[in-house]
């Protein structure tokens, strides 16, 4: 079912639904619009300097009134450009209306509905309105209904009617067939990453929304892809959009550029190279390292355990308070290093307009859909949370590298991935691991069955990243270097079984649901003593040895003077970082002595003690 038009039909003042739009200038700050001061305020107070391309270009017909339909990546400022012109226009409507703002005043209505594909989304959104509001009193009144809190609750939020929802489909579908959340009043609805939204089972949801929404209701679509699916919203919620594409120079014009390099590795050597990065810390920063599975996310944090290396997993399997918190604390860095599933990632059809193979990618897609399937049938028992999802719209802050330890299933995915670093003008690092097609099945202990077309999908996420401007390049190591750490990853895989697998992953899973559930409204009312919570703890369900965890010198000094892997930053090279250093045997006049100290001889002392 189609929304009806409102009396303004915004084709003849604006773009056509196929039109590509820019501005004639760009705005240098964000005095040019004009913003409430209250609103000015808050974005002083978050030390916003100046609009990025996608605000220029879209907050001043959001202004108007028009209709929205934007294109931008991911980390370029969408959620400010859609959420400043519709807090403008309801502080604007209230101070016309005179309202005052009343918390309880019989006038609240529901104006404002925000739509987005995961709970972790929801609660970014949440906070970023918390934030521009800040000064706005209770003006504006925001609630979260995607949240893990009883529907009771969530009942009892949408009665008082608050002027913004923010939902998953799901659950505002839920509560639109109870008659708790009230769609008549409706003059805002946003659909943040549309492209997902279909993509995560949201149709029906949809088209019951759809079909509730009044006359005249300004739509914004906001996604990282205009897709097929993007399309089919764009026929449901609105007409004739103010369409916003930037060109490339747009996309790299703020500085946030990402470096793309792969690495061709056999299956056991990818733990090897991980352990050599991280251990010998040839990335600087923070990093997100995107597994094919829940079980692989705890063999790869078992392993690193066992040379001393911490790192949080991030899985759907986690309970929602449990993942909103651990990104919370990697955005304050208390962590370095997250291991990341993306079980949602899109599969199946790739970007319009991929080049030639079309069918027999597609192919290729459709049977690793029913593989997947087939393994979600057997694995029934466990309970993963559908509206979970990482790789796109939650806000990472200053990630430094993603690291794809087993390569995505598309090159959608892959783009998405990466767009969790160089973003906010920063540059970031994309570093991803494939095996070849003659290695795959070498070594089953580490096997993965999505790594058998790893090559072909290289190659699609080439020809992708070609058409966008950017370039995939070899990442290279010194192997030889590298192999004299070789049998220290031996050892530490031996050591990581299934069965300790499966026990580190019941073991957390019971930790995290008992801090998340017990101890919920105690964080609620103390929410100091979350930062007491941490998630890169160990996990003892394997005997670490404690010589793993120091790397011995010996192993250092041949790599001192020699290049050992191309660093991505400056195209220089990384050398080893030498330790501590061990002490050096010195000769004195009464002997040899260690450190030191005076050596003892073995035959005066015996006699001595006797």
């Amino acid at each position: 079912m189609k929304r009806k038009l409102d009396d303004v039909d915004w084709s003849s003042k604006g773009a056509t639904k196929t039109t590509k739009v820019t501005t004639t200038a760009a705005a240098d700050s964000f005095d040019s619009f004009a913003l409430d001061p209250r609103l000015a305020q808050a974005i002083g107070k978050l030390n916003y300097v100046k609009p990025t391309p996608v605000q220029t270009h879209i907050i001043p017909p959001a202004l108007e009134g028009k209709d929205i339909l934007a294109r931008a990546k991911t980390g370029s400022g969408k959620t400010a450009a859609y959420l400043l012109p519709i807090l403008q226009r309801i502080l604007t409507a209230k101070d016309a209306a005179g309202t005052g703002g009343s918390s309880t005043g019989g006038d609240n209505a529901t104006t404002g509905l925000i739509l987005v594909p995961t709970r972790e989304l929801a609660d970014q959104v949440s906070k970023v309105i918390e934030g521009y509001t800040a000064f706005c009193g209770k003006q504006i009144r925001a609630v979260n209904i995607a949240r893990n809190i009883s529907d009771s609750i969530q009942q009892s939020l949408l009665l008082d009617r608050p002027d913004i929802v923010v939902s998953t489909p799901s659950r505002a579908a839920i509560h639109f067939n109870t008659e708790t959340l009230d769609l008549t009043p409706l003059k805002y609805l946003v659909i943040d990453e549309a492209d997902l939204i279909l993509s995560y089972g949201h149709e029906n949801d949809m088209q019951v929304l759809a079909g509730a929404l009044p006359k005249g209701v300004q739509t914004f679509l906001m996604s990282a892809t205009l897709t097929d699916d993007v399309e089919v919203l764009k026929e449901l919620f609105c007409r004739h959009p103010f369409v916003y594409r930037p060109d490339q120079r747009e996309e790299n014009g703020d500085g946030g550029a990402v470096s793309q390099f792969y690495i061709s590795t056999g299956e056991d050597t990818k733990f090897l190279l991980l352990y050599v990065i991280f251990k010998l810390k040839l990335i600087k920063g923070k990093s997100i390292v995107f597994v094919a599975g829940v079980d692989r996310c705890y063999r790869l944090r078992l392993f690193l355990e066992q040379f001393g290396i911490r790192a949080c997993v991030l899985n759907s399997e986690l309970p929602v308070n449990s993942r909103l918190h651990i990104v919370e604390e990697f955005n304050k860095n208390v962590y370095e290093i997250i291991i990341a599933t993306d079980e949602n990632e899109i599969i199946g059809e790739e970007e319009d307009g991929d080049d030639g193979n079309g069918a027999e990618e597609n192919g290729e897609g459709a049977e690793g859909t029913v593989t997947k399937k087939k393994k979600r049938k057997q694995k029934k028992h466990r309970r993963r949370d559908s509206e979970y999802g990482v790789s796109r719209g939650v806000d990472f802050q200053n990630v430094t590298c993603v690291l794809n330890f087993d390569l995505p299933l598309t090159a959608k995915s892959y783009m998405h991935r990466i767009g969790r670093t160089a973003r906010a003008g920063r540059s970031g690092m994309a570093l991803s691991f494939y095996v070849p097609a003659d290695q795959f099945g070498k070594h089953r202990p580490t096997s993965v069955a999505t790594a058998a077309n790893d090559e072909k999908t290289l190659e699609k996420i080439k020809r992708q990243q070609a058409k966008a401007g950017s370039e995939l390049k070899p990442y290279n190591f010194d192997m030889k270097q590298v192999e004299a750490f070789r049998y220290r990853m031996d050892d530490a895989l031996r050591a990581v079984t299934k069965v300790a697998v499966q026990n580190a992953r019941m073991q957390e899973l019971r930790q995290e649901l008992l801090a998340s559930e017990r101890l919920k409204r105690h964080f609620e009312e103390n929410p100091e003593d979350l930062r007491h919570l941490r998630h890169d703890r160990e996990t003892k369900v394997v005997r670490v040895q404690s010589h793993m965890k120091r790397v011995p010198e010996y192993l250092l000094a041949k790599g001192q003077a020699a290049s050992v892997v191309q660093n991505a930053a400056n195209g220089g090279s990384v050398p080893f970082k030498v330790g501590g250093g061990r002490r050096v045997q010195r000769k004195g006049k009464r002997g040899v002595k260690a450190g030191g100290r005076k050596k003892r001889d073995p035959l005066k002392s015996f006699g001595k003690k006797k």
